[in-house]
């Protein structure tokens, strides 16, 4: 079944000292590109993040984001007292105020705090691509979700595409006999005596311009592929997206050869339901 590029999965993490919250995000994009958000200390582990995010989410713009929360205790990051001490002399210097404030001020700038890096053991680790995995497949689930709206919406439009195809059809050979009336009158209007035979050769030759067979066939059958391919067990918006450039060529030839107020008014209507399946499809990883 086809998925929808959005997507939302969360994850939580309790650990002795920390809480780590793992949240993936994703829109539509041409192929996958994943923006990762995390404490440096993970760092190392950001091409194994990417590994486990890409198995899964294979298109879309995916913004990954790592969140610690120290719980316990323990503390990575230290007051660096000398720096701090330096900066408040030096802003007594320049001015007047009262040191609480002055201390507030100093423990903004550079280096006033330290952090110790510290290795990820492979306890933590296991638990963190735990996570991730669960996040993926919450995320997974979204897209289904998002997923199964998008398929009714395209197949109602595409139920649309075929009521006003039967339609064209319908009309298709009142708008010949049309065409040939305007011709036989124009013929008549001039009081030109022609060759009959010759001129009902040039008749057939010209009403075959407008002809539109092929193009009722293809489109029927472009209708048939599109639903064949939202009803595969994969997700595939890049082979839908080019099979509605296929049904838009066959409406545009329909709307050219018309020459039929009528009909032009059909393939209007049929440009719009295609173009809003396009939209949609944008969508679709």
């Amino acid at each position: 079944m086809i998925q929808s590029m959005t997507g939302y999965g969360k994850s939580v993490l309790q650990l002795p000292t920390k809480k780590i919250s793992i949240e993936l995000k994703s829109l539509n994009s041409k192929n996958l590109d994943i923006n990762a958000r995390m404490p440096s200390m993970y760092r190392a582990k950001e091409l194994e993040i990417r590994k486990l995010i890409a198995k899964h989410l294979v298109r879309g713009k995916v913004d990954f984001s790592l969140y610690v929360e120290i719980t316990g205790e323990d503390t990575s990051s230290q007051i660096n007292k000398t720096v701090v001490k330096e900066y408040i002399k030096q802003l007594k210097d320049v001015v007047d105020g009262d040191t609480t404030e002055l201390l507030k001020m100093a423990i903004r700038l550079p280096d006033a705090v330290t952090t110790e890096r510290d290795d990820i053991d492979e306890e933590e680790w296991t638990l963190i691509a735990n996570g991730i995995n669960d996040s993926v497949s919450k995320i997974v689930a979204y897209r289904k979700d998002e997923g199964a709206t998008l398929k009714q919406d395209f197949l109602d439009r595409i139920v649309t595409l075929r009521r006003l195809l039967e339609e064209v059809i319908a009309m298709d050979p009142d708008r010949i006999d049309g065409v040939r009336a305007r011709l036989e009158k124009g013929i008549a209007d001039i009081k030109e005596k022609v060759d009959e035979n010759r001129f009902e050769q040039e008749l057939v030759y010209y009403i075959e311009k407008f002809d539109i067979t092929e193009e009722k066939v293809r489109l029927e059958n472009h209708l048939d592929y599109f639903e064949k391919a939202l009803n595969s067990d994969d997700s595939n918006g890049k082979k839908l997206g080019f099979i509605s450039q296929e049904i838009g060529r066959e409406i545009n030839t329909i709307g050219s050869k018309s020459n039929h107020a009528p009909m032009q008014k059909l393939v209007v209507q049929m440009k719009d339901e295609l173009e809003k399946i396009k939209e949609q499809l944008l969508n679709v990883l």
